[in-house]
């Protein structure tokens, strides 16, 4: 049997990454219209603005969106678990740590991608928020870090963190390159290592490992769900979100037993014409949902037509959720 005529393990999972500037709130409502059973995930929040700052406005989400998982970012372990349990006590899925942005204002802080080197204080982290919450607790990351970027070094951080309870990780396929390269070159300059990622599903059969970076097509998806049990979807969700409804059919579908159809573009439009109308009654600007919809029609003849005009319209003063109804005419 080849691989493309495999059928889907029966735990599939298949997620959307956390995206900073992307993945908030409106976002993933659009994504839950395209996809019941995909898991979402919020943009990263540090625990010290979570704890400090304005809790509600920042744990904000539609109860549609289930499953979702709250991604905090930090290296203090009382302050991340007192975050945590915030998210848990707000009905959040799961809590994630952030263990592999490799951007110079996260590293300057002390967290994200530079803390694979000290896999003793992300155990410690992982330890402190499973005391405090019930719900799973993981950490996404990458395949190391500027030289440190061997199987032996993935290994031993996977090792150390997962003796503190963590039993899911999500690994960028990438290694993170912490000096002299953006978030952005970050994402594509550091070769795919695929590879390595099935390699360590396939020695730490304990561990739920879910694989992320570069996955644009369900062949892919496929493909990558030979040897781990899971897959993230980073940009390519972003871009073209619509497909997020494919994937629904061909593998969450499967996996379920849900008899589910990908509603047409159009309803979507129309359902968020809805969703828009409660959302600007609650202080939300038009143009901060309708910029995460124009990938919706990605590859549809009149696209550009239809992004210009919800981009220009939705930007006016006093735009209203009418303004998505009337793009339909495009």
């Amino acid at each position: 049997m080849s691989a493309g005529s495999l059928p889907p393990p029966a735990e599939t999972l298949l997620s959307v990454a956390p995206m900073m500037g992307r993945t908030d709130r409106h976002f993933r409502y659009l994504l839950r219209l395209l996809a019941p059973d995909l898991r979402l995930y919020t943009e990263m929040l540090t625990a010290h603005a979570l704890v400090h700052g304005d809790t509600v406005r920042y744990l904000a989400y539609n109860e549609s969106e289930h499953p979702v998982a709250l991604q905090l970012g930090g290296n203090d372990p009382g302050l991340l678990a007192q975050a945590a349990r915030m998210g848990a006590d707000h009905g959040y899925d799961e809590i994630n740590l952030n263990i592999g942005c490799p951007s110079d204002r996260v590293s300057t802080g002390d967290f994200g991608a530079c803390l694979m080197d000290r896999p003793q204080l992300v155990a410690e982290c992982v330890a402190e928020i499973r005391a405090h919450v019930d719900i799973p607790v993981s950490v996404k990351t990458r395949c190391g870090i500027d030289d440190q970027d061997n199987y032996e070094f993935v290994a031993a951080f996977l090792t150390e963190v997962a003796a503190a309870g963590c039993q899911l990780f999500i690994l960028h396929a990438r290694k993170a390159i912490l000096a002299g390269l953006s978030p952005a070159e970050n994402r594509h300059i550091p070769p795919l290592r695929y590879p390595l990622v099935y390699r360590l599903a396939r020695e730490f059969p304990k561990l739920r490992i879910i694989l992320n970076g570069g996955i644009r097509s369900s062949r892919e998806v496929r493909e990558h769900l030979l040897y781990t049990e899971g897959v993230m979807i980073g940009r390519q969700a972003y871009s073209d979100p619509y497909w997020m409804s494919k994937l629904q059919e061909g593998f969450l579908n499967p996996a379920t037993g849900r008899e589910w159809e990908a509603p047409a573009r159009a309803l979507v439009v129309e359902q968020m014409a809805d969703y828009a109308q409660q959302a600007l009654a609650e202080g939300a600007r038009l143009h901060h949902i309708t910029r995460h919809m124009l990938g919706l029609y990605a590859g549809q003849p009149g696209v550009r037509a239809w992004r210009r005009f919800l981009s220009e319209s939705a930007a006016q003063k006093d735009a209203g959720a009418s303004v998505l109804l009337e793009s339909l005419r495009l």
